[in-house]
């Protein structure tokens, strides 16, 4: 909100002395902070002053353009006294004018510095200016010509403009919507400055009593509009002038200056922070009726843009049909224009939830919308309308009417029930009750004390004070936040991170230790993205939630699958050339239940545990997924040796390790699921439970992702991990009594999965087995085709004894018997 200062201090007094500077910051210290203090003539240097045109010479150019030779009168501003010659383009003007002139050694806005130079074949000293070269607005076809009691010749222009003038813009909060108005910034100011005093309300004025003389209006829906006033003026001039004050304050204030009638109703709208709008009475057909819209219904607005209505708004119309988007902005049928001589003023309530609704739903931003949709005060509608009146007659040359329409009350103001001791002890500082009292009575609240209890009525520009808290803030800031004592409060004993916490870190940390770097993907998919996986059509992961406003329409669904934001930023940093790369994510992934819409709980009551029960069921499945990408090469080649690749057992070997962080053993069978390769995929299940897959990307998702082949990718339900999870893992033991060291080579078929074998060799081993580990698989002609050689390096330990000369071996047989048992495997020699 842009406020001049001087027009804040038409409405209430401040010390003598006092500084902008002070003033703002008393302003921002209780609530409205100051974003600005600017002057339109600060730019603005040298001598501008009132010159009256003596002589006007019009003078046709080869160009085809007509310029005036002017001889002005800037009395003894030259040092000479002379008349000053100057050539000038506009033609708005005639001898005897009084006119803004910057003479030699002048600087506009822009730095565009005037001197005496020869132009037209004259040498022109000065300018004869424009609105727009001072900075006053857009107009750039005529020069400001002042009204003629402006002043004398040679005299500084500055305060005659407003260019001296020091505007304040304020950041108001949302909340605070009668701060939108010099009304509303003048009792801030008369809370806050200390000694400010005599407020001088400009809506506080004596009206004119309703009447059945009036034009007629109905109002279908009173709570979308509880009041609504209309008066008319006849005989308007619509050629008249807007006043320089009105226009100097509307431009000030951020607004364009139209007409002498819209410029009137903008300029009550800020001074009172009552919008106002005006019809061309004489367009009207009969009773004007304020109801919602019908389906199907249509609007041409102001701007000329045609809406297609909605049943929730709140519309004007009259016998011709739709006249007005009420509260929001006018239609064009009875828009004001440069004919009209009768104008009809409408000052009506509106319900500010609604305006809010459809200003955000026909994408409507307009400065009566702004305060509509905030709250307005309604108790001012009639003496906001009786303003507007008493200007265009005293302005427009009109007639007012002695009909007055007033229909509907305002809506009362609720009671509030407030601790008297509330703002002392939400803040800590020793505020009374009585301070309290005389801080809630200075913003404009009824106060009733009642042993130790204050029932408050808050006044009816302030709807946001709705409970005791919003009272006690009033107080507080009243006395000054900068007077909170800084105390910090005693924090309570720490509870440590939960069970969950500390397994989702420690996957982390295990997966940092591995090399893999954690990403954040948008969790958004489309279609294209389930086709680009190579996904069936009866896959789960196609069953997607649908988003009712996405971000892109390439992506309007929630993802079931981690993989195609992981694939993308793995994509990502194979573009920016990084060749080796190894990301994982996560985060939860949606599936949705088909359990239909949720209900609407209230908001009056805690929700029964029943409702809370139903909104669940409702809710679609969020389980946290695990995902990671790895490329290139896992080891870097150098003078130790080659480089060695990623591969599927890469994938399946880091979900080992988070398994293992976990307290889990992972087991691994061979599988075929998309988006990974065939015969190079893993199932991963822990105890049984299938917990997700890893393995090799197919060639075509691998190229459909901009990846290059062999691309490995694991996905695993981590909510079933660390469910499964061993929170307080026991610490191992050690025996200090010496290994036994048994290597076995098994051939069987090449279609055995290695866990099958590894499984049946430990459980053959018995409990003295150690650990078993895979170090050579061999396929060759040495086992023929179709099989292939599994070597396993087993340790034997017990631990209270050193074993027994033989102990390891049977050891080892048994477990060899038991694999050639289960999976027909064939111990090498």
């Amino acid at each position: 909100m842009k406020a001049p200062k001087s027009w804040i201090l038409e409405y209430v007094d401040v010390p003598e002395g006092t500084t902008t500077d002070e003033l703002t910051a008393r302003l921002t210290l209780t609530g409205l902070k100051l974003e600005a203090v600017a002057s339109p003539g600060k730019d603005i240097t040298g001598p501008l002053v009132v010159g009256r045109v003596l002589t006007m010479e019009p003078e046709p150019q080869k160009n085809g353009k007509t310029i005036n030779w002017c001889t002005v009168d800037v009395g003894d501003a030259n040092g000479t006294g002379e008349p000053q010659g100057i050539v000038c383009g506009a033609h708005n003007f005639k001898p005897g004018d009084l006119v803004v002139t910057v003479l030699p050694g002048g600087v506009l806005p822009g730095g565009f510095e005037i001197s005496a130079r020869k132009t037209y074949g004259h040498v022109s000293a000065g300018m004869i200016c424009s609105a727009r070269e001072l900075g006053l607005g857009e107009d750039h076809d005529g020069i400001i010509v002042l009204p003629e009691d402006a002043g004398t010749p040679g005299e500084d222009v500055r305060p005659l403009l407003g260019l001296d003038e020091e505007v304040i813009e304020l950041e108001i909060n949302p909340d605070r919507a009668y701060a939108l108005s010099l009304r509303g910034i003048a009792r801030e100011v008369l809370v806050s400055v200390e000694g400010a005093s005599g407020f001088r309300d400009p809506a506080l004025r004596d009206t004119p009593p309703a009447n059945d003389q009036g034009h007629p209006v109905v109002v279908e829906d009173a709570e979308g509009c509880p009041v609504f006033v209309a008066r008319k003026v006849t005989g308007f001039d619509p050629s008249a002038p807007t006043p320089d004050v009105i226009t100097q304050r509307i431009t000030a204030a951020g607004m364009r200056p139209i007409s002498l009638a819209v410029d009137i109703t903008n300029y009550v709208m800020l001074e009172t922070g009552r919008p106002i709008h005006g019809y061309d009475a004489d367009k009207l057909r009969g009773a004007i009726v304020v109801r919602r819209a019908r389906e199907g219904e249509t609007l041409t607005t102001l701007d000329g843009t045609e809406r297609v209505l909605d049943p929730a708004d709140l519309v004007v119309t009259d016998d011709s049909g739709i006249i007005g988007l009420g509260g929001v902005m006018g239609g064009e049928t009875t828009e004001m224009s440069d004919t009209t001589t009768s104008i009809l003023v409408e000052a009506a309530h509106w319900d500010a939830v609604s305006m809010f609704r459809t200003g955000k739903r026909h994408k409507i931003s307009s400065e009566a919308g702004k305060r509509n949709e905030r709250g307005v005060d309604p108790t001012i509608c009639e003496a906001a309308a009786d303003r507007v009146v008493e200007l265009l007659v005293e302005h427009g040359g009109g007639t007012a009417d002695p009909g007055v329409t007033v229909v509907g009350t305002p809506p009362a103001m609720p009671v509030v029930r407030v601790p008297g001791d509330l703002a002392a002890r939400v803040s800590g500082m020793p505020i009374t009750e009585e301070r309290s009292i005389e801080c809630l009575r200075a913003v404009g609240c009824e106060v009733v004390q009642d042993e130790g209890t204050l029932s408050v009525t808050p006044p009816p520009w302030r709807p946001d004070l709705t409970d005791a808290q919003d009272f006690s803030e009033e107080v507080i800031r009243l006395v000054g936040y900068d007077e909170v004592p800084s105390v910090l409060p005693t924090p309570p004993s720490g509870r440590g991170l939960t069970r969950a916490q500390q397994l989702r870190r420690r996957v982390g940390r295990t997966l940092a230790g591995e090399g893999y770097v954690e990403v954040v993907s948008f969790p958004f998919v489309g279609t294209t993205d389930l086709d680009a996986l190579g996904l069936p059509e009866d896959d789960p992961r196609r069953h997607l939630l649908r988003l009712s406003n996405p971000l892109s329409s390439e992506a309007g669904f929630m993802t079931t699958t981690l993989l195609p934001g992981v694939l993308r930023a793995a994509a990502r940093n194979v573009g920016h050339g990084n060749p080796d790369v190894a990301i994982f994510e996560t985060a939860t992934v949606t599936l949705p239940r088909d359990a239909g819409p949720a209900a609407i709980l209230p908001v009056d009551r805690r929700p029964t545990d029943e409702e809370f029960a139903a909104l669940d069921a409702a809710l679609p499945a969020q389980p946290l997924h695990l995902a990671l990408v790895a490329l290139g090469d896992e080891t870097a080649g150098g003078w130790w040796g080659e480089a060695r690749p990623v591969s599927w057992a890469d994938a399946v070997e880091a979900v080992r390790s988070v398994a293992a962080a976990l307290g889990l053993e992972v087991s691994a069978t061979s599988a075929g699921v998309a988006p990974w390769h065939p015969g190079r995929c893993a199932e991963l299940s822990v105890e049984g439970q299938v917990v997700g897959h890893a393995g090799e990307l197919h060639p075509t998702v691998c190229a459909a992702f901009g990846l290059p082949k062999r691309t490995v990718a694991a996905e695993v339900d981590l909510d079933l991990l660390l469910e499964l999870a061993v929170h307080l893992r026991p610490a191992p033991t050690f025996s200090s009594y010496p290994v036994a060291k048994e290597d076995v080579a098994l051939v069987v078929d090449a279609s055995v999965p290695a866990a099958e074998v590894e499984a049946a060799l430990r459980e053959g081993a018995g409990e003295l087995l150690e650990s078993i580990r895979l170090f050579d698989v061999y396929t060759g002609e040495q086992v023929g085709a179709g099989k292939k050689s599994l070597a396993y390096a087993l340790r034997f330990r017990a631990a209270d004894r050193t074993l027994k000369e033989g102990e390891a071996a049977a050891a080892r047989d048994a477990a060899v018997a038991l694999a050639a048992e289960r999976t027909g495997a064939v111990q090498r020699t």
